[in-house]
């Protein structure tokens, strides 16, 4: 699971991938805003989660919120439950121990780049040797760019993992992104061109660097969370895509009246009452009774779609396809 405590950031990364919307002090469990910690426990067991993934902008602007949120999972799903952490910040030693006993397993620091080329001067390596002292995995993730191989030669040093991203474009780093001379590797992907070939580069010089591709993100770790969360809460009605998105099909009353006309007519039909769900002046149904039935109840005051969607509650829909 994805726990994204703040879109609070004092950092000004041009590469920031961040959208508008989600740069506010929200939190937010996956796709979920989080207004209670039953949000974020329901979260988790939907997608029968077996970690989290602690984000931001930056959490440890709000650290209570954060060693909150780690006791809860970790009371929660038990030990077993992995915990990391990303963070710009060096927590102190009194933080760091908090975080250790609230049950942090894993930090990854993630320095501005201003500083990659004079990380030894900074306070990024003591915190580092605080972690591993209270048995916090410690290490570094950072997007494949030039100067990485310095940050590569630090974590060597200090004897930590680095995490390598293929850069990509978003709508809110592209113009940044655009200024400093990046541009696509295809039309295919927001991938920026070279990243993944420097991130090969360097790993033939160094030790426990993993590389993680955008096709990679996209194609497996997104589709991998959308089939979780999809096999957990479809209706009997949905059928589960290989991507993990859910179609069904939908009555949308124009007039309100004409719902109780149409909730009638299905049951005159013999509908099974477990393939229809009513919310509001739209009537969900198994995609394949409506498309058997489209001509017997077509009328002027409705419209017929087959909906594909993310299984989350008012999850995007990626198609709206009318009969």
């Amino acid at each position: 699971m994805v726990l994204f405590v703040t879109g609070i950031c004092p950092k000004d990364c041009f590469y920031c991938p961040v959208s508008e919307e989600r740069r506010a002090d929200e939190t937010y469990a996956n796709e979920r805003k989080v207004l209670s910690d039953i949000d974020v426990l329901d979260e988790a067991r939907q997608m029968d989660a077996m970690g989290t993934g602690i984000t931001g902008g930056e959490p440890l602007l709000k650290p209570e919120k954060v060693l909150h949120y780690i006791s809860l999972l970790k009371n929660e799903f038990g030990p077993e439950h992995h915990i990391h952490m990303y963070t710009s910040m060096t927590p102190d030693a009194e933080l760091m121990e908090k975080l250790s006993k609230a049950g942090l397993d894993e930090i990854r620091f993630h320095p501005p780049v201003k500083l990659w080329d004079k990380l030894d001067d900074t306070s990024y390596a003591d915190s580092i040797v605080l972690a591993k002292k209270l048995e916090i995995e410690a290490g570094i993730e950072i997007p494949s760019i030039e100067g990485a191989d310095k940050v590569a030669f630090f974590a060597n040093k200090n004897e930590c993992f680095l995490n390598l991203n293929e850069l990509e474009f978003s709508d809110t780093n592209a113009d940044a992104m655009k200024s400093k001379g990046y541009t696509l590797r295809d039309d295919l992907s927001n991938a920026v061109k070279g990243s993944e070939e420097y991130a090969t580069e360097i790993s033939s010089n160094y030790e426990n660097i993993h590389f993680c591709s955008s096709s990679y993100k996209d194609a497996v770790q997104l589709r991998k969370r959308l089939i979780r969360i999809a096999e957990n809460t479809a209706r009997p009605f949905d059928e589960i895509s290989e991507d993990g998105t859910i179609f069904y099909g939908q009555i949308e009353c124009i007039e309100s009246v004409d719902r109780e006309f149409v909730t009638e007519e299905l049951s005159q039909m013999e509908v099974p009452p477990e393939m229809i769900e009513i919310g509001g002046n739209c009537i969900d149904i198994a995609w394949w009774i409506l498309e058997d039935i489209a001509e017997s109840i077509r009328d002027t005051k409705r419209k017929l779609y087959i909906i594909e969607r993310y299984p989350f509650k008012e999850g995007l829909i990626v198609e709206k396809i009318p009969l």
